[in-house]
C-alpha cells in the first residue's frame, strides 16, 4: 500500500522538530511567570516586614496606654473595646509628631493588610477609624505596631 503525502503539511522530521521547539516555550513561559510572581511576593514580604519595635505594656487600651517618645509622653487609646468587623476610633496624642501610622497584626498569623495612617486632629492628636477582621480560628490576640515619625512601638491587646 502506497502512502499518500499531503502537500499542505510539512514532511518528515521538520514537523516533529517544530513541535519539540514549541514545547519548551509552552512549559517555560508559565514556569518563569510563577517564579517571577513568587520572587515579587517574597520581596514584598521582606521589604514590608515590621521593623524592630519597642514593647509597650498596656493593660487597657480604652483607658489609654502611656509611653515616652523622644522625651514626650504619648497616649494611645481606643474609643471602645475592639470587636471584629466593628469600627472603633483609634487616637494617639503625640506632642511634636509629624506622622503617625498603625498596623494591626495577629501574632504568627497573616490577617491581611491592616495598616492605617492616622490623620492630624487637634492638640497633637492623630485619629483613624479602625476595623479589624475576623479570625476564622477564633483567636483574639493582636499586636498594634504604632509608628511615630519612624520609631516603632508594639502594644499587645485582645479583642472581645
Amino acid at each position: 500500500m502506497k502512502r499518500v503525502l499531503r502537500q499542505d503539511r510539512p514532511q518528515g522530521h521538520l514537523e516533529g522538530h517544530k513541535r519539540l521547539a514549541a514545547y519548551p516555550m509552552r512549559v517555560l513561559v508559565p514556569l518563569l511567570l510563577i517564579v517571577v510572581l513568587a520572587a515579587i511576593a517574597v520581596a514584598g514580604y521582606w521589604l514590608n516586614r515590621p521593623a524592630k519595635a519597642q514593647a509597650v505594656a498596656c493593660a487597657d487600651p480604652v483607658a489609654g496606654c502611656r509611653f515616652s517618645h523622644h522625651g514626650a509622653t504619648v497616649t494611645a487609646y481606643f474609643s471602645a473595646h475592639p470587636k471584629p468587623l466593628e469600627a472603633f476610633r483609634f487616637s494617639v496624642n503625640a506632642p511634636g509628631a509629624a506622622r503617625v501610622s498603625a498596623e494591626f497584626q495577629m501574632n504568627g498569623m497573616e490577617m491581611g493588610f491592616n495598616r492605617y495612617d492616622l490623620h492630624p486632629s487637634d492638640n497633637d492628636t492623630f485619629v483613624s477609624s479602625v476595623t479589624l477582621p475576623v479570625c476564622v480560628s477564633g483567636r483574639r490576640d493582636w499586636t498594634l505596631t504604632l509608628e511615630i515619625d519612624g520609631v516603632h512601638y508594639a502594644l499587645p491587646f485582645s479583642t472581645r
